[in-house]
């Protein structure tokens, strides 16, 4: 069987991950909308749309492994991402490949604080925590039917080198060098668990190289988990100087909504910040082993890769 391994998405997420499975010696072909600049001299990416189910058939012919990291704009999740999945199940099974999904936590919903954990339901009432929930039962359900093979990879707001669009992204860590207040919803002092990008490229290899892992939903290795007081306070330390915060009040943000469906979008899952938010990684860290990285050194290798991007500047 042919070991290439193809990665829908090439976002954030999806270029490291590409490029970290052509170090390790895999043949890869990533596939997006958009042409998307060279990863390295052994990936070939693709420009396909995959909305067209035949696209995504042939931009997945003689894929091993699949990997799903494809990314919509927040305010397209409920009528474009469910049906995007949906032609990546086809296209892996077509080939014959297991399917790797990265997904997010938005379909547990307002577990009130509680730790997530794999085995909560999916019991999401916000958009886009419902149309979650839909792809991962659509995911389920092909896999229980023997249509396809799967492995489900989650984890939380995630940050690092090259994340700039995320919660953590250059907002936080670019206004930081820059001597500017760190833009941050919701309440500093809670933990939250911000998941590392390098950790959760490194989870996604693991769950498409180690059959332990098919057939079942692992939550990806990541820093430990602090207030994200606590972090800026690292972050602070790195720098050289205070990281404030500009706090958006949650009622500003829902009044904003009204008008504005990205803020709406941001409002509806304002939960995820007003509540402690931990993500329990234990089943994967038992099963696999490893050490993910410590978050200062997250941090400082996130500072780095800014200050080579000139965001200080």
């Amino acid at each position: 069987m042919s070991d290439l391994q193809v990665v829908f998405g090439a976002g954030q997420i999806g270029r490291a991950l590409a490029a970290r499975l052509s170090e390790i010696g895999h043949p890869v072909r990533t596939v997006s909308l958009h042409e998307s600049a060279a990863i390295g001299v052994d990936v070939d990416c693709w420009t396909a749309d995959i909305s067209d189910p035949d696209a995504a058939i042939g931009a997945a012919k003689g894929a091993s492994v699949i990997y799903q990291c494809l990314g919509v704009p927040y305010t397209q999740w409920p009528k474009k991402f469910p049906p995007l999945q949906r032609n990546v199940i086809g296209a892996a099974q077509q080939a014959g490949a297991l399917l790797v999904t990265l997904e997010n936590v938005y379909g547990y919903g307002d577990t009130g604080g509680r730790t997530l954990t794999e085995d909560l339901p999916l019991s999401a009432t916000t958009l886009k925590g419902q149309a979650r929930a839909a792809m991962t039962v659509d995911l389920l359900d092909a896999e229980q039917s023997g249509r396809v093979r799967i492995a489900i990879g989650r984890a939380s707001d995630f940050f690092g080198p090259g994340a700039t669009q995320s919660t953590l992204g250059t907002r936080v860590f670019g206004n930081a060098l820059a001597g500017k207040k760190a833009d941050f919803i919701g309440n500093p002092d809670l933990p939250h668990t911000y998941s590392y990008a390098p950790d959760i490229v490194a989870g996604l290899v693991t769950l498409g190289t180690d059959k332990r892992a098919v057939g079942q939903t692992w939550h990806l290795p990541g820093p430990e988990t602090l207030s994200t007081r606590a972090l800026l306070d690292i972050v602070a330390d790195r720098v050289g100087h205070a990281v404030g915060i500009r706090n958006v009040p949650m009622v500003m943000m829902r009044v904003l909504g009204v008008f504005s469906p990205m803020m709406r979008g941001l409002a509806e899952m304002s939960y995820e910040f007003e509540q402690p938010f931990v993500l329990d990684t234990s089943k994967f860290n038992t099963t696999f082993g490893g050490t993910p990285t410590p978050l200062a050194t997250a941090i400082d290798d996130t500072i780095a890769w800014y200050r080579t991007q000139g965001s200080n500047r």
